[in-house]
């Protein structure tokens, strides 16, 4: 992996400092390029983040045991990032971003709803990361004593906000760059980070956090797979599309769910014990993870800390921003791709102004938005998939692009299955973090679930319900019409 990072990192990679001219169009044949094994980098370096250590308290938070914890993480982790894994190989078999790959299953114009859910995602996470970056730029300043207050936090949002907009107006080479620099920033300080903190934690607390119900074991496992992978399927495809076609499909499997999988896994098991070593340590990572992680440390290290705390959240937001775009052409926008970025991000910046400022409470309505979101995506996520499952040969390039083409125009049963199996999810969840949503979870009760109040009120059975339903429908009913479409020369 080094001579790749060397090629990477290379100076004869004059393409990164080039506006990227492909959109949403299918990549040509002469501009595929490079092997499976190059996805390691972006995805290892949008899912090295703090946020992972603050996953163990919320994960806690649940009500489990930490081996319970560690079983709901690797399989939450492993099995979602495994689902983007999978999605990514129709990046290679379509040369096309996630969200064009999608009219194969949808129609030319049906796809169009799956591309503006997606989008709102993907907005709502890099306002999210940026708002996060520029707040632990704040904490750790005030913790150095160096003052964090409003000229720091502009400083920080138009320095974060640079390097976000930036790459996503570049384009692809600039962010595989930025990834790799990245992963290795983060990684090497990372470890750093882990044996300065080992002392804070006490086994014999953590082993004797006492086991939760089933259902909470289910709720914390159904929050870790859409607080991770299920946030990116909707974007999996969008950085294999450079692959030539005769690219190893287990070669792509195997290195995006390994670079995205393997950084979560490390930073939630250390959060977890981090967490459960005290209450105190655990309420504290839980409200401010960069505040209650950056007390912990030694003063010299609180800068490197602010570097992995940063880099590690734009590296998350360079993707969300670059696929945000891409999803907004897809939905019908007719601009160039850096022009999508571009208003992606003055959307992202004109949000991270208006919580930094005026609206610190907005995280809480955010996580409230995420489950109503991620409902939406598990329900496409599971026909989109079940496409593919179904699909022997590769797409038809030109259909793509034509509602008079083998893929049609709209098709009526997967926007259906996505808005039947959308409306059963919201009914298996509760959303108590913003007012405007707790209409949900209507079913938990009719259901013999208990209701809003009962043992599964918070065990998120929707997201599961809406992926899994989504997927037999799609299996069971559009078998035939993806063979007539195959069939076609």
């Amino acid at each position: 992996m080094s001579d790749e990072l060397s090629e990477i990192l290379g100076t004869g990679g004059g393409d990164a400092l080039r506006v990227e001219e492909n959109g949403i169009n299918v990549i040509a044949e002469s501009e595929r390029r490079g092997h499976p094994r190059e996805l390691f980098w972006p995805w290892f370096g949008a899912n090295i983040s703090v946020l992972g250590l603050g996953y163990g308290s919320y994960v806690l938070g649940f009500g489990i045991s930490f081996w319970q914890a560690v079983v709901v993480g690797l399989v939450g982790i492993c099995v979602s990032f495994l689902l983007c894994g999978i999605i990514a190989t129709a990046g290679k078999r379509g040369s096309a971003p996630t969200m064009v790959l999608s009219r194969a299953a949808f129609g030319i114009r049906g796809n169009r709803l799956p591309s503006a859910i997606s989008w709102l995602l993907c907005v709502g996470w890099e306002t999210a990361l940026s708002v996060i970056a520029v707040l632990a730029t704040s904490t750790v300043f005030t913790r150095l004593g160096w003052g964090g207050g409003t000229g720091v936090k502009v400083t920080a949002l138009i320095v974060i906000g640079v390097l976000i907009v930036g790459g996503g107006v570049m384009g692809f080479d600039l962010i595989m760059r930025m990834q790799a620099i990245i992963t290795v920033v983060t990684g090497v300080l990372s470890v750093f980070f882990i044996i300065l903190t080992l002392k804070h934690i006490s086994w014999h607390v953590v082993s004797h956090v006492p086991v939760g119900s089933a259902q909470s074991l289910i709720g914390a496992l159904v929050f870790v797979m859409t607080g991770f992978g299920l946030g990116w399927v909707n974007a999996a495809a969008d950085y294999s599309r450079y692959l030539p076609r005769d690219a190893s499909t287990k070669g792509v499997v195997w290195w995006t769910t390994f670079g995205s999988s393997v950084a979560p896994l490390i930073l939630l098991f250390f959060g977890l014990m981090l967490a459960g070593s005290s209450k105190a340590l655990s309420s504290s990572i839980g409200n401010d993870p960069v505040g209650a992680l950056a007390n912990l440390l030694p003063t010299w290290f609180l800068v490197p800390f602010a570097v992995v705390a940063i880099l590690g959240l734009v590296g998350g937001a360079v993707l969300d921003i670059y696929s945000s775009g891409l999803s907004l052409l897809s939905a019908g926008i007719r601009i160039p791709r850096y022009a999508a970025a571009g208003v992606d991000g003055v959307i992202m910046i004109g949000g991270t102004i208006y919580i930094v400022f005026a609206a610190g409470s907005f995280l809480y309505q955010f996580e409230g938005f995420l489950i109503t979101v991620g409902v939406l995506i598990a329900a496409w996520c599971g026909v989109f998939l079940g496409d593919l499952v179904l699909r022997k040969k590769d797409y038809s390039d030109a259909d793509l692009f034509n509602d008079a083409g083998r893929y049609g125009d709209i098709r009526l049963v997967p926007m259906l299955t996505i808005i039947i199996a959308s409306a059963i999810g919201w009914g298996l969840v509760t959303n108590n973090y913003a007012s405007w949503l707790t209409w949900q979870g209507y079913l938990l009760k009719p259901l013999g679930l208990g209701g809003k109040s009962g043992a599964w009120a918070y065990a998120n059975l929707g997201v599961l319900a809406a992926l899994a339903l989504s997927f037999v429908v799609t299996v069971i009913f559009d078998r035939q019409r993806v063979l007539e479409q195959e069939s076609l020369v």
